[in-house]
């Protein structure tokens, strides 16, 4: 490994001949490694990956068409690591045979385990494309046994086919490496002072809620650094709301309330996003107590790490009377496990901030997922597809109160009531459900196909059943497998509406 030191006295390691006017840029962004690995044959390289993480990790696929993204596929010939996270996360495991898959697992524990953040970056290296060597079967199930617990070994042999002696002896052959000791996460870097003076845009869609809504607002009141604008989108039926919510007070920031006719979270949403002007968007839900630096905290990191959106800590409340002494509690019993930023492998719009131009560039909530869940995922690998590196923030924490009664789930639980009592849900579109109630979600599914190809589709299945019939209880599985034809049509039924809800396309209103 050969060193460049950059402006700031910081030391990189580097293989191969970057473009070294960029190093310094790069080295006060949110990335750690940077390569050109997808436009030298690597792009979605080891797809056996699939047989673990099926579609329940955003950055499985490498993204398209963008000029700096997320991706662990590392060309070991030729990247960029910071120095004290080529130490932190232990270099290449050279136990593997092949140097593709030393590269990969690196690039691979960095991003999922380790807090470190791997880039694709366009033409920081020449872009001559050489063939990516072939893993060997026992390199292959080595990585599993080494980072995946057995049972997913066992559904990768399963699923590349029992026949294959080879398939057996990598099997075996890993069979003496045990599971990897968690990756310590690298530093998380110091926060650095508010520069200028960001507008910031608090979103809170509710419903039912009125009484949560206006605790939220007083704790909006007497943040450090308060937001400019504080947007209520109510969908409370207009003969249960309180005459006296929302009454005007001498709030340091403009309050909008505005009397939602529609129906749906993601339509609430982009209604409050029409009102917003501010450089920063946060989104948050209505039963949720904040700390008086929460908003400042969410811009801060931003600001530190230059990127676009994060996604904060959300901690769940033990019940509804909980408050900012029980937060933190439960903060200072989580001690050094809190501090991991990364990049974020999930989204809530429970808890984010995001930049007014990837707001901007989105339009706002597909509303396909109005009635079901999924949005929140969704939105946030929107974000992440268009080249923003989304975080991880644990600076910006929240107390989730969770309250029996009110939100937007009170619409989507009449999914699961059949008959002649069934509210029908937006997803349904013209056709009703009848006696096949589909799962999972429909608007789950709608997600997976939208976001992930129809191979991963299909493992998700293939998984989905295994899981089914495999998990359970065993005095259970007689009847798992006698219910196994009912449980196929429930999850064809949910792939149909999917299927419909993608004929329509994207939608925002």
């Amino acid at each position: 490994m050969k060193e460049y030191t950059t402006a700031s006295g910081e030391l990189l390691l580097y293989q191969g001949n970057p473009d070294f006017t960029r190093l310094d840029e790069l080295a006060n962004g949110a990335g750690d490694i940077w390569h050109s690995a997808l436009d030298q044959g690597y792009r979605d390289a080891f797809p056996e990956l699939v047989y673990q993480t099926a579609v329940f990790w955003w950055y499985i696929n490498d993204f398209k068409n963008e000029a700096r993204s997320i991706s662990w596929r590392i060309n070991p010939e030729a990247f960029v690591v910071r120095k004290t996270v080529w130490d932190s996360i232990g270099g290449f495991d050279a136990d593997y045979s092949s140097k593709l898959l030393q590269a990969l697992e690196f690039g691979y524990q960095c991003l999922r385990n380790g807090g470190a953040i791997p880039l694709y970056i366009k033409g920081l290296f020449e872009g001559n494309s050489n063939p990516v060597s072939l893993i060997s079967a026992t390199d292959r199930y080595m990585f599993f046994r080494k980072n995946f617990k057995i049972e997913h070994s066992f559904f990768m042999l399963y699923r590349q086919g029992l026949w294959r002696f080879n398939e057996w002896q990598g099997f075996f052959k890993a069979r003496k490496y045990n599971l990897k000791p968690t990756v310590k996460s690298i530093e998380v870097r110091e926060l650095r002072p508010l520069e200028g003076k960001p507008t910031v845009s608090y979103i809170i869609p509710t419903m039912l809620r009125q009484d949560f809504t206006e605790r939220l607002i007083d704790d909006l009141s007497r943040q450090s650094y308060p937001p400019t604008q504080v947007v209520v989108v109510d969908a409370t039926p207009e003969e249960k709301r309180s005459s006296q919510a929302y009454q005007k007070k001498n709030y340091p920031f403009e309050l909008i309330i505005h009397w939602q006719e529609t129906k749906g979270s993601c339509r609430a949403r982009n209604e409050a996003i029409a009102h917003c002007n501010g450089d920063y968007f946060i989104f948050g839900d209505d039963d949720i107590c904040i700390p008086d630096d929460f908003v400042e905290k969410h811009i801060r990191i931003l600001q530190t790490y230059q990127t676009g959106a994060c996604n904060g800590l959300d901690i769940r409340a033990d019940h509804p009377e909980q408050n900012l002494t029980d937060l933190s509690c439960k903060l200072e019993a989580l001690g050094s496990s809190r501090w991991k930023v990364g990049a974020t492998p999930n989204y809530s719009n429970a808890n984010s901030c995001v930049k007014k131009e990837w707001v901007d560039q989105l339009v706002g909530n597909d509303i396909n997922f109005d009635g079901g869940y999924g949005e929140d995922s969704d939105f946030g690998l929107s974000l992440a597809k268009l080249g923003v590196t989304v975080l991880f923030n644990p600076f910006s924490a929240n107390l989730h109160l969770k309250p029996a009664i009110g939100g937007y789930r009170w619409w989507g639980a009449q999914a699961k009531v059949k008959g002649k009592k069934r509210k029908k849900q937006p997803w349904e579109l013209d056709i009703p459900v009848d006696m096949i109630r589909p799962v999972p979600s429909p608007t789950v599914m709608y997600g997976i196909i939208k976001h992930f190809t129809p191979q991963q589709l299909i493992e998700y299945k293939h998984k989905y059943f295994f899981l089914y019939l495999f998990k359970g209880a065993k005095w259970s599985l007689i009847y798992r497998f006698l219910n196994f034809p009912y449980k196929n049509l429930q999850f064809k039924r949910s792939v149909f509406y999917a299927k419909k809800l993608m004929e329509l396309g994207v939608r925002h209103q």
